[in-house]
C-alpha cells in the first residue's frame, strides 16, 4: 500500500524526506555503528544532536539570548502543572483565557496551586470563536496570563496576541508551533508537544525567559523545576533521544524550506483552499467563526450523522485517513500541519466535491 494522506490531529504526518533520512540512519548514525535509539545521552554524538536541535530552533524562531530552550518529557499536559508550580511566586494568582479542552484542563490543574481567574471564555458557543480581549480585563497583579494559541479540537486560532499589559504571557502552542511567525519576545514562556509539527510524541519543547526561572514552589518535584532542567541543558535525566533527533531533522527540513515565513505562506494557502470550498459548499459546513479559523485544524460537518459516517468511510477507502472529528464536536476534522503538502489538501477538496455531487 502506498502512502496515504494523513489528516490526523496528532501524532501527525511527518515530512517524507525526514522519514527517509531517519530510515537511512536507523542502523548506523553517521558512522557510530549504532542507532540514535541505542546511544548514551552522555555521548558526544548525542550531545551534538541535542545542541544542533536547540541551535536550529533558535535560528528558526529568532529566540533571543535571554531565553532558555528545554526539551522535556511528560507531554504538554505536564506543563499544565509545571507552569503554576514554577510561576506562582508573588501574588499566587493567574489569569487564564478558556478557549477549549486544553485550556480547561490547564485551568483545573493550576487551581491546585493558586488562585485562577478565567478572564474570558468561548464555551458559551462550543468554543467556536476566540473571545475579544483587552488589557483592562487582565489583573496586573497576577503572576502570569495564559492562552492556548491554537485549539486542535475546535479549530480556532488567536488572530492576534492579546494585550496583557505587563503580565508575563504564557502560551500553549502545541498545535500551531512553527506554523507561523511569532515574536518570541512577546512571551515569557512557550511550550508545545512535539506530535503536531515537531516530530513523534515523546518530547515537549519549552522556551522560557530567564527571569521566569528560579521561582519554583518548594513542593515542585525536581523533574518539574524549569531551572534544574535548563541548567542541565535538557540532560538532567535520560531525555527522549530519538524524538529529539527526529525534531532536529524536522528543523533542518524547515530551514531548507526557507524557514517559518515560507511555511506560514504555504499554510495559509492550504487553509484557504479548504475554507474557500467550505464557504461555497451547499453540503459541507465549517464550524468556526471565520475570523478565528485555525490554519492547522479545520473542523466541518455534513447535514446528518449518516452522511458524516459515509464520508469518513469513503474518504478512508480513497486514501484520506484520520478525518473523523473529535467526539465533542463530531463531524470531520482535517489537520493540515506543516508536513501536509498542498497537493493533499487539493486532492481532499476534489474528493469532497465528488461526494457533494453524489449526495445532493
Amino acid at each position: 500500500m502506498g502512502r496515504v494522506y494523513n489528516f490526523s490531529a496528532g501524532p501527525a504526518i511527518l515530512p517524507e524526506s525526514v522519514l527517509k533520512k531517519a530510515a537511512a540512519e536507523i542502523m548506523d548514525y553517521q558512522g557510530t555503528g549504532m542507532s540514535v535509539m541505542e546511544m548514551s545521552h552522555r555521548s558526544k554524538p548525542y550531545e551534538a544532536i541535542n545542541d544542533a536541535a536547540e541551535a536550529l530552533l533558535r535560528e528558526l524562531m529568532g529566540i533571543p539570548d535571554n531565553y532558555q530552550v528545554i526539551f522535556m518529557q511528560g507531554g504538554a499536559s505536564s506543563q499544565f502543572a509545571m507552569v503554576p508550580l514554577n510561576l506562582f511566586h508573588k501574588s499566587n494568582k493567574a489569569d487564564y483565557v478558556n478557549t477549549g479542552e486544553w485550556s480547561k484542563k490547564a485551568i483545573a490543574e493550576a487551581k491546585k496551586y493558586g488562585a485562577v481567574r478565567v478572564v474570558a471564555s468561548s464555551e458559551d458557543k462550543m468554543f467556536s470563536y476566540i473571545p475579544r480581549l483587552n488589557k483592562s480585563m487582565f489583573d496586573q497583579e497576577a503572576d502570569y496570563a495564559y492562552i492556548v494559541t491554537n485549539n486542535t479540537i475546535f479549530g480556532t486560532l488567536y488572530p492576534e496576541l492579546p494585550d496583557v499589559g505587563k503580565l508575563p504571557l504564557v502560551a500553549d502552542m502545541s498545535s500551531n508551533f512553527l506554523s507561523q511567525v511569532y515574536d518570541v519576545s512577546k512571551f515569557a514562556l512557550i511550550f508545545a508537544g512535539a506530535q503536531k509539527n515537531v516530530g513523534p510524541a515523546g518530547v515537549t519543547v519549552v522556551i522560557i525567559r530567564n527571569d521566569m526561572l528560579g521561582h519554583a514552589k518548594d513542593i515542585t518535584p525536581t523533574m518539574f523545576n524549569y531551572k534544574i532542567q535548563a541548567d542541565a541543558k535538557s540532560l538532567y535525566n535520560t531525555p527522549p533521544c530519538y524524538t529529539i533527533y527526529i525534531a532536529k531533522l524536522v528543523f533542518e527540513w524547515l530551514k531548507e524550506m526557507g524557514g517559518i515565513p515560507v511555511i506560514e505562506k504555504i499554510n495559509r494557502e492550504k487553509a484557504a483552499i479548504l475554507y474557500n470550498f467550505l464557504d461555497n459548499s451547499t453540503l459541507f459546513k465549517g464550524t468556526v467563526n471565520p475570523q478565528d479559523r485555525s490554519l492547522m485544524n479545520v473542523p466541518f460537518v455534513l447535514p446528518s450523522e449518516e452522511l458524516n459516517e459515509n464520508f469518513i468511510k469513503e474518504a478512508t477507502q480513497n486514501g484520506f485517513v484520520q478525518l473523523k472529528g473529535h467526539r465533542s464536536v463530531g463531524g470531520m476534522r482535517a489537520s493540515i500541519y506543516n508536513a501536509m503538502p498542498i497537493e493533499g489538501v487539493k486532492k481532499l477538496v476534489e474528493f469532497m466535491k465528488k461526494f457533494e455531487m453524489a449526495n445532493k
